[in-house]
């Protein structure tokens, strides 16, 4: 028998928040989370592939432990960058809707930093941010970290290098008492080792849908060209899907550049995606692909982390990503919610030794 967010302990205002959303019965991984953030004190490693509820899994009990009669910042959660910082503050600000009281602020690079300083000033307890931008404003003084409850890292095996910079002095503001709920979808060395370093010695280990989830749904085909025939076999497989949404994964900013010029060339409504461009275009690029007023999104790796747009039909790999984990992230962007998607990699003979 399904269980429901009322056996998971969630109060009636976030119960009914979430049914206005659609969101009625509790994925894996949040029926495995929520009661412990709710009940236990224990740092939390949850691994689980991209597309399974995190963020309801840990944000409904968070908003649920907010202390609302005190001003201090009570939560942290970093993301590894704009885009998905803004996702989640969109979602726990819809979570929150009947909990008026509770204050939230979104402090993530790429646009200026004055509006957050003066955001700030006002009473705020949960805190979205991008790990560079978090430790500029505590470089400023502009955000008291002292009194936090929990820090929450999301994506953080997609973080791991900017946190190694950043996570150390981000530490050295937060109390020793605070809780670090850590979200991933590998266990890789480098995280094993963020644990160690970061976490208690008692930590809470969940694991959710492995085996099934990110790749349910999902239809994995791969196809082998020449070189001289990979554009073209690009340009047939966007015709046969004509009006459907897909992102399209290749190595390199310039590639991904020169590939949406063939595409607008080829009356393909399209738009790239990369960290060199300003977060203006970013969020216009991703507003118009979010509405459906282009179909198709050239990207880079980084710049598509944590998309998560409905109705994404196909993802392509048009250059092989450099490990599993990347192409498990790429996959994850087609087939999210129970929808059905396909993950199609277009090969060179040569790189077919590569694939696992």
């Amino acid at each position: 028998m399904s269980k429901l967010f009322s056996d998971l302990g969630i109060n009636k205002d976030l119960q009914h928040s979430l049914a206005n959303l659609q969101i009625s019965v509790p994925t894996d991984i949040q029926k495995k989370t929520i009661p412990l953030v709710l009940n236990q004190t224990e740092d939390i490693v949850a691994v689980a592939k991209t597309g399974t509820g995190k963020t309801v899994a840990f944000g409904i009990p968070l908003l649920q432990l907010i202390d609302t009669d005190s001003m201090n910042v009570q939560v942290v959660i970093l993301a590894p960058t704009r885009e998905l910082g803004q996702q989640i503050y969109s979602n726990l600000v819809a979570y929150a809707s009947e909990n008026p009281s509770i204050s939230m602020a979104s402090v993530c690079g790429g646009i200026p930093i004055k509006p957050q300083i003066e955001r700030l000033k006002a009473t705020t307890h949960i805190v979205v941010a991008t790990p560079g931008r978090l430790v500029d404003l505590v470089k400023r003084g502009a955000i008291n970290l002292k009194q936090l409850a929990s820090l929450v890292l999301d994506e953080a095996d997609e973080m791991v290098s900017a946190l190694k910079q950043d996570l150390d002095l981000i530490i050295k503001e937060i109390p020793k008492s605070r809780r670090t709920l850590l979200f991933t979808a590998t266990l890789s060395g480098a995280i094993k080792q963020l644990v160690q370093n970061y976490l208690s010695k008692h930590v809470i280990q969940i694991e959710a849908d492995m085996k099934t989830v990110g790749h349910q749904g999902i239809d994995h085909q791969y196809v082998v060209v020449e070189p001289i025939e990979k554009l073209n076999v690009l340009m047939h497989f966007l015709s046969s899907n004509e009006g459907q949404r897909g992102i399209i994964f290749c190595k390199t900013k310039a590639a991904v550049n020169k590939l949406s010029k063939n595409l607008a060339i080829n009356k393909f409504s399209s738009g790239a995606l990369h960290g060199s461009l300003s977060q203006g275009i970013r969020d216009r690029i991703m507003g118009q692909f979010r509405e459906g007023y282009i179909d198709i999104l050239v990207a880079t790796d980084l710049a598509a982390r944590g998309i998560d747009v409905k109705g994404v039909s196909y993802v392509v790999n048009y250059h092989l990503p450099d490990t599993c984990e990347a192409y498990v992230h790429r996959s994850g962007r087609t087939a999210r919610a129970g929808a059905k998607g396909l993950s199609l990699t277009i090969l060179q003979q040569e790189e077919v030794e590569d694939i696992p």
